[in-house]
Protein backbone atom coordinates (compact mmCIF):
# COMPACT_ATOMS: atom_id res chain seq x y z
CA UNK A 1 0.00 0.00 0.00
CA UNK A 2 1.05 3.32 -0.97
CA UNK A 3 1.42 6.22 1.99
CA UNK A 4 -0.93 8.06 3.58
CA UNK A 5 -2.00 11.70 3.44
CA UNK A 6 -4.06 13.88 5.62
CA UNK A 7 -7.60 13.38 5.19
CA UNK A 8 -7.23 10.04 4.66
CA UNK A 9 -8.95 7.22 6.69
CA UNK A 10 -6.72 5.74 9.36
CA UNK A 11 -6.51 1.78 8.59
CA UNK A 12 -8.43 -0.36 11.48
CA UNK A 13 -6.41 -2.09 13.23
CA UNK A 14 -6.42 -4.68 16.48
CA UNK A 15 -3.15 -5.59 17.88
CA UNK A 16 -1.89 -7.24 21.09
CA UNK A 17 -0.49 -5.19 23.62
CA UNK A 18 2.92 -5.60 25.91
CA UNK A 19 0.02 -7.57 28.16
CA UNK A 20 -1.51 -9.36 25.00
CA UNK A 21 -4.19 -7.67 25.68
CA UNK A 22 -6.20 -6.69 21.92
CA UNK A 23 -5.52 -3.03 21.43
CA UNK A 24 -8.01 -1.69 18.16
CA UNK A 25 -7.69 2.05 16.77
CA UNK A 26 -11.60 1.84 17.45
CA UNK A 27 -10.38 2.11 21.33
CA UNK A 28 -9.76 5.77 20.60
CA UNK A 29 -12.93 7.18 18.81
CA UNK A 30 -13.73 10.39 19.39
CA UNK A 31 -10.10 11.27 20.89
CA UNK A 32 -6.74 12.19 18.81
CA UNK A 33 -4.11 9.07 19.06
CA UNK A 34 -0.56 9.04 17.82
CA UNK A 35 0.51 6.11 16.05
CA UNK A 36 4.37 5.56 15.37
CA UNK A 37 5.84 2.64 14.53
CA UNK A 38 9.69 1.49 14.92
CA UNK A 39 11.79 -1.02 13.86
CA UNK A 40 12.60 -3.04 17.24
CA UNK A 41 12.44 -2.58 21.09
CA UNK A 42 15.63 -1.61 23.13
CA UNK A 43 18.24 -0.39 19.97
CA UNK A 44 19.13 2.92 19.84
CA UNK A 45 16.95 4.88 17.90
CA UNK A 46 14.17 3.17 18.93
CA UNK A 47 15.05 3.70 22.72
CA UNK A 48 15.54 7.31 22.03
CA UNK A 49 12.32 7.55 20.51
CA UNK A 50 10.33 5.78 22.90
CA UNK A 51 12.01 7.48 26.07
CA UNK A 52 11.27 11.21 24.08
CA UNK A 53 7.31 10.05 23.47
CA UNK A 54 7.68 8.99 27.48
CA UNK A 55 9.15 11.86 28.63
CA UNK A 56 6.32 14.34 26.57
CA UNK A 57 3.81 12.06 27.65
CA UNK A 58 2.14 14.42 30.15
CA UNK A 59 1.91 17.71 27.64
CA UNK A 60 0.72 14.49 24.86
CA UNK A 61 -2.12 13.55 27.98
CA UNK A 62 -2.37 17.52 28.89
CA UNK A 63 -3.73 18.22 24.56
CA UNK A 64 -5.49 14.61 25.51
CA UNK A 65 -4.06 12.49 22.64
CA UNK A 66 -2.68 8.96 23.31
CA UNK A 67 0.08 7.35 22.14
CA UNK A 68 0.92 4.16 20.81
CA UNK A 69 3.83 2.39 19.48
CA UNK A 70 3.98 -0.33 16.73
CA UNK A 71 7.16 -2.94 16.34
CA UNK A 72 6.97 -6.63 15.45
CA UNK A 73 8.73 -7.52 18.63
CA UNK A 74 6.34 -9.95 20.83
CA UNK A 75 4.56 -9.18 24.18
CA UNK A 76 7.59 -10.61 26.13
CA UNK A 77 9.92 -8.03 24.53
CA UNK A 78 7.45 -5.42 24.64
CA UNK A 79 7.03 -5.68 28.38
CA UNK A 80 11.42 -5.84 29.18
CA UNK A 81 11.90 -2.76 26.79
CA UNK A 82 8.80 -1.18 29.20
CA UNK A 83 10.24 -1.82 32.24
CA UNK A 84 13.74 -1.22 31.28
CA UNK A 85 12.93 2.87 30.46
CA UNK A 86 9.69 3.15 32.29
CA UNK A 87 8.00 3.54 29.51
CA UNK A 88 3.91 4.28 30.35
CA UNK A 89 2.34 4.36 26.92
CA UNK A 90 0.56 0.75 25.40
CA UNK A 91 3.15 -1.25 23.13
CA UNK A 92 1.69 -3.23 20.36
CA UNK A 93 2.82 -6.22 18.26
CA UNK A 94 2.36 -6.34 14.61
CA UNK A 95 4.38 -9.41 13.97
CA UNK A 96 3.33 -9.68 10.30
CA UNK A 97 3.64 -6.32 9.32
CA UNK A 98 -0.17 -5.85 8.05
CA UNK A 99 -0.81 -2.85 10.00
CA UNK A 100 2.15 -1.24 9.08
CA UNK A 101 1.80 -2.35 5.37
CA UNK A 102 -1.64 -1.06 5.62
CA UNK A 103 -0.22 2.69 7.41
CA UNK A 104 2.56 2.33 4.21
CA UNK A 105 4.94 2.28 7.23
CA UNK A 106 6.82 -1.71 5.85
CA UNK A 107 8.13 -1.64 3.07
CA UNK A 108 11.49 -0.90 0.51
CA UNK A 109 13.67 1.63 2.35
CA UNK A 110 17.86 2.46 2.25
CA UNK A 111 20.31 2.61 4.70
CA UNK A 112 23.66 3.49 3.89
CA UNK A 113 23.24 2.86 0.36
CA UNK A 114 21.87 -0.96 1.15
CA UNK A 115 18.39 -0.94 0.25
CA UNK A 116 15.93 -3.70 2.41
CA UNK A 117 12.49 -4.42 3.44
CA UNK A 118 11.30 -3.40 6.79
CA UNK A 119 10.03 -0.73 8.72
CA UNK A 120 10.05 2.40 7.62
CA UNK A 121 10.00 4.77 11.04
CA UNK A 122 6.70 6.57 10.48
CA UNK A 123 4.47 8.46 12.32
CA UNK A 124 0.61 9.14 12.30
CA UNK A 125 -1.64 11.79 14.30
CA UNK A 126 -5.03 10.50 14.26
CA UNK A 127 -7.82 12.87 14.44
CA UNK A 128 -10.73 12.28 16.03
CA UNK A 129 -12.85 11.37 13.27
CA UNK A 130 -10.73 8.59 12.51
CA UNK A 131 -9.17 10.21 9.57
CA UNK A 132 -5.00 10.84 9.06
CA UNK A 133 -4.76 14.54 10.72
CA UNK A 134 -0.62 14.46 9.79
CA UNK A 135 1.53 11.83 8.41
CA UNK A 136 5.17 11.60 8.91
CA UNK A 137 7.48 9.19 6.88
CA UNK A 138 10.92 8.29 7.21
CA UNK A 139 11.34 10.39 10.38
CA UNK A 140 14.32 10.85 12.87
CA UNK A 141 14.46 9.36 16.08
CA UNK A 142 15.72 12.29 17.69
CA UNK A 143 13.32 15.21 18.48
CA UNK A 144 10.43 13.59 16.72
CA UNK A 145 8.35 13.21 19.76
CA UNK A 146 8.59 17.08 20.32
CA UNK A 147 7.79 18.10 16.11
CA UNK A 148 4.21 15.80 17.00
CA UNK A 149 3.64 17.86 20.08
CA UNK A 150 4.68 21.16 18.14
CA UNK A 151 1.87 20.10 15.93
CA UNK A 152 -0.72 19.75 18.45
CA UNK A 153 0.35 23.38 19.50
CA UNK A 154 1.70 21.96 23.15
Amino acid sequence: MGKLAAGDKAPAFTLPDQGDKPVSLRDFAGKQVVVYFYPKDDTPGCTKEACQFNDNLQAFSRAKVAVLGISGDNAEKHQAFRSKYGLRFPLLTDADHSVGEAFGAWGEKTLYGKKSIGVIRSTFLIAADGTIQRPWYHVKADGHAAKVLAELGE
